[in-house]
């Protein structure tokens, strides 16, 4: 049998003035936003918990401030404010986050270390949206968009209570997938241009150990002080080039797709190691994924093996964590009312219509935004063609591969959550029916009421 006939059924519905689907990096943050604007929101969220890729690679979330290092006599800017930074002045405070702190060596890659307690963040992102009145729909999926002509309606639910909808008059994709985004019509592209990954916790294992191991041979890339259970002035992030190593280390880490950067906020633990895989196949396709995961999980027992063989007393190490899934950097892109080039990111461009500030580059220091500047993201870089009432947000946007390195960076997906909740509510609550309608100067004055911060002074502007 090749196919099967679903049977209508009645099925029960909530109505929203927002909508978010996907609680990850940008969706949380989103969902604050509509929120704290005056919104009936809600978000939904496949897994038991909220935080997403931010939360389940417990990697750096750098990139708050501009690249002032390696540019003498730039100034050191904090250019992403607002929600995401009160959310991680938040975590800092219970001891979840190491605050900002300055990359050492290469910093021509960026100039902040950030590192994250990868639990602590689901807690306190979690509890946030609780107490600004978010009605979190976890372990729910999004499966199907109710439509009429170029507007979503609604969302079908799926959840181990059955099926549901959840109507709305606007709607975020925080998806990461772009799952909404197809189900509702948006034009979209499956470039499989990025490795997928899965990143593990290791305990066991010493970061000084392996600092002095990667300097002593002559490996030491990059490294950061902060606080480590509490004390301050402690290694907190580490990296290395391993084709400096003696033996066959480099050759096996490069079979893994191993990172060899590592982070923590406690001895004797790495929060952060990350393998690699490139997938035959989009990652949207669900058997090539199924086999993503099990080849992600044999390369991490190669890991663990091979980080035992090089660092120091690290004899007895174990996996003590694991992203659940696979996280990916890119699977549908969708189709926007503007496509963000990579010229425009580092030529320091900004718009009309920015909705906020950023200047990091993944690829540094082959791409940088010039002079230790600052681009802009247009508020039309996330709305989708042919739809009227959504937005795309974080790696589901900008087509052009190497501008992506910068647009899919976490704290950009933030950036982006906090304009499009904002412009989600706004909308909502005044009735505009096709959010490219809503007047700039609106939801410009919003954002920075909400203290996201706006180049006054931009190298390069433009309509």
């Amino acid at each position: 049998m090749d196919y099967i006939i679903r049977p209508e059924i009645r099925v029960n519905a909530k109505e929203f003035d927002v909508v978010v689907c996907g609680a990850g990096t940008g969706g949380v943050i989103a969902a604050l936003a509509a929120a704290r604007a005056g919104a009936r929101t809600a978000v939904v969220e496949y897994k038991g918990y909220v935080g997403g890729i931010a939360a389940e690679g417990g990697c750096g979330l750098h990139s708050f401030y501009n690249l002032w290092k390696p540019f003498p006599g730039v100034e050191k800017k904090k250019i992403v404010r607002g929600i995401p930074e009160e959310f991680i002045d938040r975590l800092t405070k219970v001891g979840g986050a190491s605050g900002h702190n300055e990359t050492m060596m290469n910093y021509g890659y960026d100039s902040d270390a950030l590192c994250v307690d990868v639990e602590l963040y689901k807690y306190t992102a979690l509890q946030m949206l609780r107490e600004a009145g978010v009605q979190v729909f976890l372990n729910t999926m999004v499966v199907d968009a109710v439509t009429e002509g170029n507007s979503i309606k609604g969302i079908i639910t799926e959840s181990h209570e059955g099926c549901g909808a959840l109507m709305g008059r606007v709607f975020i994709d925080a998806t990461g997938y772009g799952d909404l985004s197809a189900r509702a019509g948006a034009p979209y592209t499956e470039p499989n241009d990025y490795a997928v990954a899965n990143s593990m916790g290791i305990g066991g294992i010493d970061i000084d150990s392996y600092y002095s191991f990667l300097k002593e041979n002559g490996a030491l890339k990059e490294y950061a002080y902060g606080p480590r259970d509490g004390r301050e002035g402690k290694l907190i992030r580490v990296d290395g080039n391993w084709e400096n190593l003696p033996g066959d280390f480099g050759a096996r880490a490069r079979a893994l797709g191993m990172h060899t950067v590592t982070t923590t906020l406690h001895d004797n633990y790495f929060m952060f190691i990350k393998l690699n895989y490139m997938m035959p196949e989009s990652p949207v396709k669900a058997e090539a994924l199924s086999d993503a995961e099990f080849e992600l999980r044999r390369r991490q027992q190669g890991a663990l093996k091979l980080l035992k063989d090089v660092i120091p007393g690290s004899q007895d190490a174990f996996i003590a964590r694991t992203a659940p899934a696979i996280t990916i950097r890119r699977a549908r892109c969708i189709e926007c009312e503007y496509d963000l080039s990579n010229e425009e990111i580092i030529n320091a461009t900004h718009f009309a219509d920015d909705i906020f500030t950023y200047g990091f580059h993944d690829e540094a220091p082959k791409f940088q935004v010039k002079n230790g500047g600052t681009y802009g993201i247009p508020y039309r870089a996330i709305v989708p063609k042919k739809l009227t009432n959504l937005f795309s947000i974080g790696m589901m946007i900008t087509s052009d591969h190497d501008a992506h390195m910068s647009t899919r960076n976490t704290v950009s997906c933030m950036g982006q959550g906090q304009a499009a909740g904002t412009a989600a509510a706004l909308s909502a609550l005044q009735g505009i029916a096709d959010v490219r309608e809503l007047p700039y100067g609106t939801l410009r004055a919003a954002l920075e009421k909400g203290n996201v911060w706006f180049e006054t002074e931009p190298v390069n502007y433009k309509e």
